[in-house]
């Protein structure tokens, strides 16, 4: 299965008097790269969600947001928290002795003041697990989103694979006619500059033109890696590294192929080989 790295999940928990709200967005990189936005209630479960993502996940550029929303009740006693209003106002003093004309809190700022206030049911004893939970849902449901993203990649790189397998049969056909046309040429000049043909001569110069123009086996080579990134997109394992090599390989057998052209049919093949390759090579970045 081919999987992106690039996905999106968004879901909703309500639990006792709160709502969680995640959002999980992913997009390539070559390693795994977490970076979180958790609401400061959930701080201490960083290193939980962590390892929850690099089970899931082994590649990707991750942003985790969780929020926790409480909901107010008429019935639900609201209360403040004297020992932290008591140190605010303690560090106000000293900073107004290094800072006296600074402006003093407000009862706004002071209220907003992360854990100042405080309800009688806001401490959940099961958020742990309800955040595991969540996040896990959303692993599965971003898993969803790049395994969609992933067949696309994989029916873009076959769909070029296929052109290149065309053009592989296509070069094959032409090596003898172009061999067949330079020894005409050869007895030509021949005929043109000596009057007589010289059939060894002739013979050793074809040699030599068989060997300069034998891509036989950069035209082997392409199929065996084209075969090969065939497999590794229908195996399970993570694909981008490999692919990527291989497209590297792929795209060196074209530049040899490119080197040996004694036409304009196999130049014009070896050019439409490299743009398929880089096509490819422009998608692989996106997998997984």
């Amino acid at each position: 299965m081919t999987f992106s790295m690039t996905g999106f999940a968004a879901l909703e928990q309500p639990i006792d008097n709160a709502t969680l709200i995640l959002e999980l967005r992913a997009v390539n990189s070559r390693y795994l790269d977490l970076h979180f936005k958790l609401d400061e209630n959930l701080r201490s479960l960083e290193p939980t969600i962590r390892e929850l993502i690099g089970a899931y996940l082994s590649r990707g550029k991750i942003e985790c947001k969780v929020n926790l929303i409480q909901r107010a009740q008429a019935n639900q006693a609201t209360q403040l928290d004297e020992t932290l209003m008591q140190q605010l106002a303690a560090m106000q003093i000293k900073a107004q002795a290094y800072f006296p004309q600074s402006r003093e809190l407000s009862i706004a700022d002071i209220l907003r003041w992360p854990g100042v206030v405080l309800n009688e049911n806001s401490a959940n004893e099961n958020l742990a697990d309800d955040v595991k939970k969540l996040v896990s849902q959303g692993l599965q449901e971003l898993n969803a989103s790049r395994v969609r993203e992933g067949e696309k990649l994989k029916a873009l790189v076959l769909d070029r694979l296929a052109q290149i397998e065309a053009l592989v049969a296509k070069v094959k056909p032409l090596l003898p006619a172009l061999t067949k046309e330079y020894q005409t040429k050869l007895e030509n000049k021949l005929q043109d500059t000596l009057k007589t043909i010289d059939q060894e001569r002739v013979a050793q110069e074809l040699v030599l033109f068989a060997q300069r123009i034998d891509v036989d086996e950069e035209l082997t080579r392409l199929t065996a890696h084209i075969s090969e990134v065939k497999r590794i997109l229908n195996s399970d394992a993570p694909a981008g590294k490999r692919l990527d090599f291989l497209m590297q390989e792929l795209n060196r057998e074209a530049n040899t192929l490119g080197s040996k052209s004694v036409s304009v049919q196999t130049t014009q093949v070896s050019m439409e080989l490299k743009v398929l390759i880089e096509q490819m090579r422009e998608q692989i970045q996106n997998i997984e």
